[in-house]
């Protein structure tokens, strides 16, 4: 195995065809994400087919990640489609009057968020470049004070970052949208702008209710209130990705790291998957090369032991997908081997008991230098729990089922392979050798057993 972490690829028109995609696996995508925003139902469904035939005929393990759109505002239209000056300090209104806005006023078509709304709430509009702050609530009307700002224009999109909005976490888009995703089995459903634990709790709901496939789910952070309560949240959630574009403009900028590291934090501990997402590669939707910023800011997710970095506009829309990837992959296996080569002990962050068992196996691993430790994996839980004390050898999970096998793409060192004979016997050793692996020592864990044998 070249490298530990994870690349997780947003896939659009620049990398929908069969060859593209075949070369992205090799190059080391994982995961590949199909983002609802944009198309729906047998346009998406076909896309699904593609990536799993592709892998299939690759012969690589690859796991499929559906994320829905979420809950998205937008104010509503202005009379002309010309942008309207803003004064710091004026008041502007929001209402629910469809007619047209102009500079005083505009239709906020949300009754969730109008009723949701208190004085002192701040409004972020077109990605936080424009700031208002709620001076009064009337019935069907919201009065603001312009704080930052000069021209508003129709539909923009607007945050929320001090109001807990009283709204279902899936749109009626997002119900329709995962009725079809479930007809497809993805391995992981994404949830966007989830504010509580309840939100997964209900998507959870409205899955098992549809299906027994056994679809994980991932909670999006991109609210501050999600951040306030990221382990509630992680804690009913199967993974959890660090959404930095809109996390980005509900809290101050210089904060994101911060968080960043303490959500990964909370993972470990808690035994989850964490995805690091946002801009990783940017300018390489128009560029062959990375900024140097952002090699460091990809390697910074590796050393922080992130299950994956994530790929959006780079593989969607960029000039070379296959390139993105490529460089993504030489960044984070220079930055994997370099932390094992100059660890930081982060073991204080997950000595708690019930991480006791799982410690214990990488720690045999460590003590007696094993070249890999191999699990035979009926689900994903312990390949999960081991995968969270980030051992720095290959995490080799032999299942029976493509599903956990798929799902356990995302986890960070995880070599997965779905084969019923190796699972059926509990040929370690011929599992190891797949992967490359032809000498030393294997920590071998087959449910509640585990073992240390030499390969030979």
């Amino acid at each position: 195995m070249n490298k530990f972490t994870k690349i997780t690829a947003s896939i659009g028109p620049k990398c929908e065809d069969a060859e593209t995609l075949r070369r992205m696996f090799l190059a080391g995508v994982n995961v590949c994400r199909i983002n609802f925003s944009h198309d729906t139902g047998d346009v998406q469904g076909e896309k699904i087919d593609l990536i799993r035939r592709t892998a299939r005929a690759a012969g690589v393990q690859v796991a499929v990640l559906v994320d829905l759109q979420g809950p998205k505002h937008r104010i509503g239209n202005f009379a002309t489609e010309d942008k309207y000056p803003l004064k710091i300090g004026q008041t502007f209104t929001f209402d629910n009057d469809p007619t047209p806005g102009d500079s005083t006023r505009v239709q906020l078509p949300h009754d969730d968020v109008m009723k949701s709304l208190n004085v002192g709430d701040r409004i972020l509009l077109n990605d936080g470049k424009i700031e208002m702050r709620v001076t009064g609530v009337e019935t069907g009307k919201i009065i603001a004070t312009v704080v930052r700002g000069d021209e508003i224009w129709s539909r923009r999109g607007f945050n929320l970052p001090d109001t807990d909005v009283a709204t279902s976490v899936l749109t009626p888009k997002d119900k329709n949208d995962l009725e079809y995703a479930i007809t497809k089995n993805p391995d992981w459903v994404a949830i966007s702008f989830v504010q509580r634990p309840e939100d997964v709790a209900e998507v959870r709901d409205f899955i098992t209710a549809r299906t027994s496939h056994p679809i994980k789910i991932i909670a999006k952070i991109e609210r501050p209130n999600a951040v306030d309560r990221i382990a509630e949240i992680a804690s009913v959630a199967d993974g959890i990705m660090i959404a930095r574009g809109d996390l980005a403009v509900e809290v101050p900028f210089e904060t994101v790291p911060a968080i960043s590291r303490h959500i990964i934090r909370t993972c470990r501990t808690l035994n989850r998957p964490v995805i690091m997402a946002t801009q990783m590669l940017g300018t390489m939707v128009n560029s062959e090369f990375p900024t140097r910023a952002e090699i460091s800011d990809v390697a910074n997710a590796a050393y922080l032991r992130a299950d994956s970095t994530m790929t959006s506009e780079e593989t969607t829309i960029g000039i070379n997908p296959v390139g993105v990837i490529e460089t993504m992959a030489k960044i984070v296996t220079y930055a994997d081997y370099d932390a094992i080569a100059n660890s930081y002990d982060w073991s204080r962050i997950e000595n708690v008991p019930e991480n006791d068992w799982s410690r214990s196996v990488a720690s045999m691993a460590y003590l007696n230098r094993a070249s890999a430790i191999v699990v035979f994996a009926c689900d994903t839980v312990a390949t999960t729990q081991i995968s969270c004390r980030k051992p720095d050898i290959p995490i080799i999970a032999v299942c029976r089922e493509d599903v956990i096998a798929n799902q356990l793409c995302l986890s960070r060192g995880v070599c997965p392979i779905c084969d019923e004979a190796l699972f059926g016997q509990r040929d370690a050793f011929n599992a190891a050798r797949g992967f490359g692996i032809t000498s030393g020592h294997l920590v071998i864990v087959d449910g509640d057993k585990i073992s240390l044998r030499t390969l030979d």
